[in-house]
C-alpha cells in the first residue's frame, strides 16, 4: 500500500513538474534570440527572423583570425609572384554567390566586400594598378558600381502628358563572375615547403562597353583590397556549406586554405612585361595547369638539390 501510495505521489509530482515546465513564460533572452532588428545586414534589403527560426537554440560565434607567421628574408630560397582569377559560376566556389543568412553576413561575398568598405572597416584602392597605390573615394567608388542616374520620358496616364522621371539603376551583384588574386609562393627553407600569402583581391563584372551599333562585353577589375586587411574582417562571416549547415568555415579560413577553385593567368617568371594570359582560350587554361606543374616541380626540386 505505502509503494502504491510512494508511486501515486511520485507520478503526481511529474506531472506538476512538466506542467510547470510547460506553463514557464519564455525567458527574455530566449525571446531576444531571434529578435535581431539591429543586425547589420550587407545587404540592405536583406531582414533577420524576428523569432526563432529553426529547432536549434543557436549560440553566438566569435571567431578571430590567426596572425600569420613570420618569414624572414633569410629563410627564403625564392619567390613567385601568381595573379589567379576565381570563376564563381564553377561548383565548387558556389559559396561566393550564396545570397547570405544571419552567419554569413546577410549578403553575397560582393555585398559583404563591399559594405566593410562603406563602413570604413577596410580601404579600398582603385584599379589603376594592383599595387594599391591610390586609395578608391566615394566617388569613385560609386562610378566603379556603375550606378548612374537616369532621366526617362513618360506619359501621365491621367493627363496624357509628357513627363520626365528621374531614377538610378542599382548595381548589379550578379555581375561579379570573377575574382582575381594577387599572391606570393614562397619557399621557406625554415619550414622545408612552399607558402603561399594572398595579397590582394579584386571583384571583376562584366561590363558592356562600345556604341549602339559595335558593343562587346569586357571583363573590368572593379578595385583591389589588400587581404592582410581584410583577412581580420572576413573572419567574423561564415562561408555557406552546401552539405552540412552546422558545419561552416569562416571566409578568411576558406581563403587561407584555399578551398577554392581557381586558375593562373600569369606569374612573374619569364614575364618582364608583366603580361597576361589570353583570355577566354582553351590554350591559356593549359598553359595555366603548365604553369602550375611549374611551381610544383620546383618545390619538389628544392628536396632533391
Amino acid at each position: 500500500m505505502n509503494i502504491i501510495k510512494s508511486f501515486s505521489i511520485t507520478l503526481g509530482a511529474l506531472i506538476a513538474g512538466m506542467t510547470f515546465a510547460i506553463a514557464q513564460p519564455m525567458s527574455d533572452d530566449a525571446a531576444g534570440a531571434g529578435n535581431q532588428t539591429e543586425y547589420n545586414a550587407a545587404n540592405a534589403n536583406w531582414k533577420p527572423s524576428l523569432v526563432p527560426d529553426g529547432a536549434i537554440e543557436k549560440t553566438d560565434r566569435v571567431h578571430r583570425a590567426l596572425e600569420w607567421a613570420p618569414i624572414r628574408e633569410i629563410d627564403v630560397a625564392w619567390k613567385t609572384r601568381v595573379w589567379r582569377e576565381i570563376d564563381v559560376r564553377e561548383k565548387q566556389n558556389q559559396a561566393f554567390i550564396y545570397v547570405g543568412d544571419e552567419y554569413s553576413g546577410g549578403g553575397a561575398f560582393i555585398e559583404v566586400l563591399l559594405d566593410l568598405i562603406k563602413r570604413g572597416r577596410v580601404a579600398a584602392y582603385e584599379a589603376i594598378d594592383d599595387r594599391f597605390t591610390t586609395e578608391l573615394t566615394e566617388e569613385t567608388l560609386e562610378e566603379a558600381l556603375g550606378a548612374t542616374t537616369e532621366i526617362s520620358e513618360q506619359m501621365d496616364p491621367i493627363t496624357f502628358e509628357t513627363v520626365f522621371v528621374e531614377y538610378t539603376t542599382e548595381f548589379d551583384v550578379n555581375s561579379i563572375v570573377k575574382y582575381q588574386i594577387k599572391e606570393d609562393v614562397i619557399f621557406d627553407r625554415n619550414l622545408g615547403r612552399a607558402v603561399v600569402r594572398i595579397i590582394g583581391i579584386a571583384p571583376i563584372k562584366f561590363q558592356e562597353v562600345g556604341g549602339e551599333d559595335v558593343s562587346q562585353i569586357v571583363e573590368i577589375p572593379m578595385f583591389w583590397l589588400y587581404y592582410p586587411e581584410l583577412r581580420t574582417e572576413l573572419v567574423n562571416y561564415e562561408v555557406y556549406n552546401p552539405i552540412n549547415d552546422m558545419r561552416r568555415m569562416t571566409w578568411t579560413d576558406l581563403l587561407d586554405n584555399r578551398y577554392f577553385s581557381s586558375y593562373i593567368i600569369k606569374t612573374s617568371n619569364n614575364n618582364p612585361r608583366s603580361q597576361r594570359l589570353k583570355r577566354n582560350d582553351i590554350r591559356s587554361l593549359y598553359m595555366g595547369e603548365q604553369l602550375e606543374r611549374e611551381l610544383m616541380e620546383r618545390e619538389m626540386d628544392m628536396w632533391e638539390n
